[in-house]
């Protein structure tokens, strides 16, 4: 009987055991990322035209103690090699070093077998073979663990993964022997099929090797090259059996009923590279690709049950790794809503990101990619729990200390309420500074209240204005029934300088927040704004509205809450511009939590002015939001509204489209628009039609205006 191994991913090893034990092997044994076995060769072939999971198969030809270079050199001359090659045969030697005490290098030890082989080859025949390291004839492995040096022929020769299928990997490709393994782990073919979906499908690694299982394709049919093709004991005959009985089952496999295999990605060159692979594979009529962000997945019509399946792009930085959070919390999001009762399985390479996704998982199985420790976490999908939060409030007229502002909450409360639950709105405002003595503004978002509380003028005694604001917290409190840890407070003052742009805390704490159809991420600590501005919601809402197949910019870009709006809405393209790298990387989240990403959805860094001076693009929609005042103290440039705003405009008017639309908004109260702008361009005052209801007593917080080119 024959020695084998086959080396496989850490993870995978009991996967390659369940395989050759159908290849009539015998006494096999796991160990870390490798299975041994013994058997006839017809085993170890099956090995390499079969195995899904595993690397490389090895064949043992010899074992022999070493104590240093020197005795790996005997050891490789006393093996017979003309047993196993010629002297025109091409080789090649690899080596693993698992032994720390003897202090072998790697590279000298195959150097010394190499001297070995190519020695003895002269001695005994006058010529030497030539050393290939690319496709050699026979490739040699040997291992030294301990003080023993195992040789053995490398039967595959390159690594299994190869299919052959890739035309082009793409980014960062997922090696097909370990996509074999999340497909197998997930469940898919255990469960008896139906509907295999990728949302997020790369170069289609992962559904070729599920149609490959499907099918009883083997693995290694589509490959022209095995190890032991230029090994003097290969039997040519009986490979040749078990290459006919391998395209005998993929012939039945192909005429079988087969489910819906469907990947989306939303990169239209990712797409390309995708569909090549499938016809190398010979697939294309088995597998469906299309261009389709997340934010737009949907089950199949009139589909069954069955399996969303992906391999989940990773963050290699802090900030990656948060905009990814959001990314899973999407998936989690869509699974629930649209998938229950199907099987999902995710793979990723952030452990600490398992319970982004806001699901139970059955199941997590501790995969390697690499050396990169990783995760393929499967489920069925439970339905969303129904939340059916809404806002309660005492309507008795108060009494005491502070009854004047508690009545009034409670007034604005009975109108604003009723409003929202009509218009489906979850974050609005409720007071906004009706009383001289309680000069603060509460805003409700989802099941939060957010506090400002404005700075008294230095005529008020800072002593009593501290002890109103505590009163009215008190109200809030008790009139909405509030824990403290549901109320935000900040206090707003006049910045100077730097100071706007200043973190207000370090808590980096995001809200889930509903707008629409859209979620968004509020920060009720880090920052003086939540990232979101509720006086431009009808502004949001209309971009949603009017996007649909547009080229939407948005200059001054905030936090890209009215990108993730016009990308729901169907815009075409998308490009944010904001100098803030905290605000972009918040805008980037926000995308991912939608399902978005940044190919379609580009973010770019820099000085909105600058910028527009130098892009060429054209835009159908653009939207122009700048702040009352900004300076850059790297560039030394300083931005005034009122004095810029005809160069902002009029170079935004140029990277327009003929027939397209221009929103220009402010929230400078003393703001005039230059007469000049009503002489080029169309231009309507729109300012009313976007204060939202809840902001109606203030009706001051923005001004607003549509420009469109002249005909």
């Amino acid at each position: 009987m024959l020695i084998f191994a086959a080396t496989c991913g850490a993870g995978t090893e009991a996967l390659v055991a369940g395989e050759i034990e159908n290849f009539g092997a015998s006494e096999i044994v796991e160990g870390r990322g490798v299975v041994t076995w013994r058997g006839e060769i017809e085993s170890g072939y099956r090995a390499c035209l079969w195995s899904r999971y595993s690397s490389r198969v090895y064949l043992k030809i010899a074992e022999f103690h070493v104590k240093n270079e020197e005795s790996v050199y005997e050891g490789a001359l006393s093996v017979d090699w003309q047993e196993h090659m010629g002297s025109s045969t091409t080789f090649a030697v690899d080596c693993t070093v698992a032994a720390k005490a003897l202090q072998i290098h790697s590279k000298y030890a195959s150097l010394k077998v190499k001297d070995a082989i190519v020695d003895q080859f002269r001695d005994r025949c006058g010529e030497r073979p030539s050393v290939d390291t690319g496709r050699p004839g026979i490739r040699v492995h040997l291992l030294i663990r301990e003080d023993v040096a195992e040789l053995s022929i490398d039967l595959s020769g390159e690594s299994l993964h190869r299919r052959g299928y890739r035309v082009d990997t793409g980014i960062a490709p997922l090696k097909e022997n370990l996509g074999a393994a999340i497909v197998k782990l997930s469940g898919w073919l255990d469960g008896g099929g139906g509907p295999l979906i990728d949302p997020m499908c790369g170069s289609a690694t992962l559904l070729i090797e599920a149609a490959l299982m499907y099918g009883d394709s083997a693995p290694g049919l589509s490959r022209n090259y095995f190890g032991f093709m230029g090994w003097r004991q290969h039997d040519r005959k009986l490979w040749n059996r078990l290459v006919d009985e391998a395209m005998g089952r993929e012939d039945d496999g192909l005429q079988k009923e087969w489910p819906q295999i469907i990947g989306y990605d939303s990169d239209i060159q990712t797409v390309r590279t995708a569909r090549k692979n499938l016809v190398q594979a010979g697939l294309e009529d088995k597998i469906h690709i299309e261009q389709q962000e997340l934010a737009l997945l949907q089950p199949p019509v009139d589909s069954e049950k069955g399996m969303l399946l992906s391999n989940l792009p990773f963050g290699e930085r802090l900030s990656d790794a948060e905009e990814v959070s959001w990314l899973y919390r999407a998936i989690g999001n869509k699974a629930q809503d649209l998938f229950q009762g199907w099987r999902l399985g995710v793979f990723i390479a952030n452990p600490e990101l398992t319970d982004s996704f806001g699901l139970k998982w059955d199941d997590k199985h501790r995969l390697y990619n690499g050396s990169l420790q990783c995760r393929l976490l499967t489920t069925v999908v439970a339905g969303r729990e129904p939340v059916d939060f809404r806002w309660q409030f005492n309507p008795e007229p108060a009494e005491g200390e502070g009854a004047d502002f508690a009545n009034r909450l409670k007034k604005n409360l009975k109108k604003v309420l009723k409003w929202a639950e009509k218009e489906n709105i979850t974050c609005f405002r409720v007071y906004d500074r009706d009383l001289p003595e309680f000069n603060i503004s509460v805003d409700l978002y989802e099941k939060w209240v957010h506090v400002q509380e404005y700075a008294p003028p230095s005529s008020v005694d800072k002593k009593l204005s501290s002890a109103r604001f505590q009163t009215a917290l008190r109200a809030i409190r008790e009139t909405l029934g509030l824990r403290a840890d549901r109320v935000f407070i900040k206090t707003r003052e006049r910045q100077r300088g730097k100071q706007q742009y200043q973190k207000k805390s370090a808590r980096k704490k995001m809200h889930v927040v509903r707008e629409g159809e859209s979620l968004l991420l509020a920060n009720f600590t880090d920052y003086l704004d939540t990232g979101i501005f509720l006086d431009h919601r009808p502004v949001r809402a209309k971009i949603h509205s009017i996007a649909k197949s547009k080229r939407f910019l948005n200059l001054f870009g905030y936090t890209g809450t009215a990108t993730v709006q016009a990308a729901s809405g169907g815009a075409a393209s998308t490009v944010t511009v904001d100098l803030s790298n905290n605000y972009l990387h918040w805008a980037r989240m926000n995308l991912a939590l939608n399902g978005f990403d940044t190919r379609k959805n580009k973010i770019v860094a820099a000085d909105c002015m600058q910028w527009l001076r130098e892009d060429q693009g054209t835009y159908d929609l653009i939207f122009v939001d700048p702040p009352t005042f900004s300076n850059t103290k790297k560039d030394k440039r300083v931005f005034d509204v009122q004095r810029d705003h005809v160069e902002l405009l009029t170079n935004c008017m140029e990277r327009l489209s003929e027939d397209g639309l221009l929103i220009f908004s402010t929230n400078y109260r003393r703001f005039t628009l230059d007469p000049e702008m009503t002489e080029l361009y169309q231009v309507d005052d729109i300012g009313d039609s976007t204060i939202p209801f809840d902001f109606s007593r203030n009706r001051k917080i923005h001004k607003c205006w549509e420009f469109r080119k002249r005909g």
